[in-house]
């Protein structure tokens, strides 16, 4: 019986492709440089801020300086319009109160920095508990490392072998491997079921209720 399910926020949980363009967008068009269309997103996120500034601006402007500014400009509109697109996914709000009514233990890993995550997931899911909420974090090496599953297995006292991993990415499934623990991806979100499955996932759910089947 799994005691614990850790989820991935952008992408599993949470469709956030829509807000993080925008933002991205505006940092590109202070800056003077060519803006993306939202569709180029999905193949930018999943590593952090720095890997999806990094991906969106032109390979001879990836400097540290261009970085730090774009950095800047996103973080100032991000952390004031990251809830005007975003949305949970279908089924999520109910799988997720399904799961604390079994009394499961309800974790976030994300690569979004810290802030934010806390932010949406305040904002999005007020009555869920969640045991750990968990973002990219100073010092702290972000997602394939298995640093942050770490982390909340140590906060709620779990082994691995009780322990579901949640992710839409190879980067998630990665992190699961790494860590020890059971990965289930989702085909809802930015990236495919073909690199799910080349990242070793152990199990592909189509639709958020059929994680429920996996508890046993």
């Amino acid at each position: 019986m799994k005691r614990l399910v850790i989820f991935d926020l952008d992408g599993t949980l949470l469709n956030t492709i829509d807000d993080l363009a925008v933002a991205v967008n505006y940092a590109l068009g202070e800056c003077g440089y060519q803006l993306h269309d939202v569709s180029e997103y999905p193949m930018f996120v999943g590593n952090g801020i720095g890997k999806l500034l990094e991906r969106a601006l032109p390979i001879e402007a990836r400097n540290e300086a261009v970085l730090q500014r774009m950095r800047q400009l996103f973080l100032h509109y991000y952390d004031e319009h990251n809830a005007v697109h975003t949305r949970p996914y279908e089924g999520i709000v109910a799988l997720l109160e399904e799961l604390q009514r079994r009394g499961v233990m309800l974790a976030v890993a994300s690569n979004k920095y810290q802030s934010a995550t806390l932010q949406l997931i305040a904002h999005y899911f007020p009555t869920i508990r969640f045991v750990a909420v968990l973002g990219q974090r100073e010092g702290i090496p972000v997602k394939p490392h298995p640093a942050i599953v770490y982390d909340i297995l140590s906060i709620a006292h779990v082994a691995a072998d009780e322990v579901l991993y949640v992710g839409d990415s190879g980067v998630d499934m990665q992190s699961a491997a790494a860590a020890g623990v059971a990965s289930v991806g989702v085909t809802w979100g930015f990236r495919s079921e073909q690199e799910l499955m080349s990242a070793g996932a152990m199990h592909i759910i189509s639709s958020a209720d059929r994680l429920l089947s996996l508890l046993d």
